[in-house]
């Protein structure tokens, strides 16, 4: 992959209950990555509605969501296409989370609050990285 991120240009989901925090990721990750392509939604449902239309390379999803879950979610995308690339964002540090996550796969699982570095680096690299789980 190429270092000059603005000819990069992923299709990201973001899936995220709380709208500021979607807002700021949604800003941050168009401002770092200034030709991606980015949609948004509020729930796991929504967020499954969106993935079956868009197809996006990568989804950045919360776990812990009303209406359907982040776990939930990425479990109904995983019967849709089993080479998904989910990047997990967590408040919670819960193995009983990390370790559901893992049996689905994940390409980076990050805590809350986001370390924009760190979320940056991990959608380069998941992008980088082929599908093996």
């Amino acid at each position: 992959m190429t270092s000059d991120k603005s000819q990069y240009s992923p299709l990201l989901l973001i899936v995220e209950d709380d709208n500021t925090t979607c807002e700021i990721i949604a800003r941050m990750s168009a401002k770092e990555f200034p030709n991606c392509t980015i949609q948004t939604a509020e729930n796991g449902v929504i967020g499954l509605k969106l993935y079956k239309e868009i197809n996006p390379d990568i989804v950045i999803t919360d776990v812990n969501m009303p209406v359907m879950d982040g776990i939930e979610m990425a479990r109904e995308i995983r019967l849709i296409n089993d080479k998904a690339t989910f990047i997990v964002l967590t408040a919670y540090d819960d193995k009983n989370y990390f370790e559901k996550f893992n049996e689905i796969g994940f390409c980076a699982y990050l805590r809350k609050p986001i370390d924009f570095k760190e979320l940056f680096a991990a959608v380069e690299k998941c992008s980088a990285e082929p599908k093996l789980y």
